[in-house]
């Protein structure tokens, strides 16, 4: 399930930069899909960290991917609330920081099968 949300957070995060850029270019409908996209990306990261904790609760494993990803979530939260003209100084900037923990739980998930193989190999 986690690979699943991470897959689905960094895409989304993928389409709200090419709806940013859409917006910089007047495209009509920009706006609209960027809007829609902020609440598609707060529904799959919140999943994503839901996913992130249940998998901790149930490995034991590190607990960083954990926080990461509930960080994400809360940034998109303060990402949405400075998406105004006035503060795109900082939305923008910060949406290149969502995008690097969004992608690392990502990355991480998907190297999890590989790090327990390892992990069981090393002897005693």
């Amino acid at each position: 399930m986690l690979q699943s949300t991470a897959v689905l957070s960094v895409l989304t995060i993928v389409w709200q930069g090419a709806t940013a850029g859409e917006l910089i270019t007047r495209h009509p409908t920009a706006l609209e899909y960027h809007q829609g996209g902020a609440v598609v990306l707060h529904v799959f990261t919140a999943l994503t960290a839901i996913a992130a904790f249940l998998l901790w609760r149930t490995t034991r494993g590190p607990l960083w991917p954990t926080v990461l990803a509930a960080v994400v979530f809360v940034g998109t939260i303060v990402q949405a609330a400075l998406g105004d003209d006035a503060t795109l100084y900082l939305h923008v900037p910060l949406a290149l920081v969502l995008m690097l923990g969004s992608g690392t739980v990502l990355v991480w998930s998907f190297l999890l099968p590989w790090i327990d193989r390892v992990r069981e190999a090393r002897p005693r």
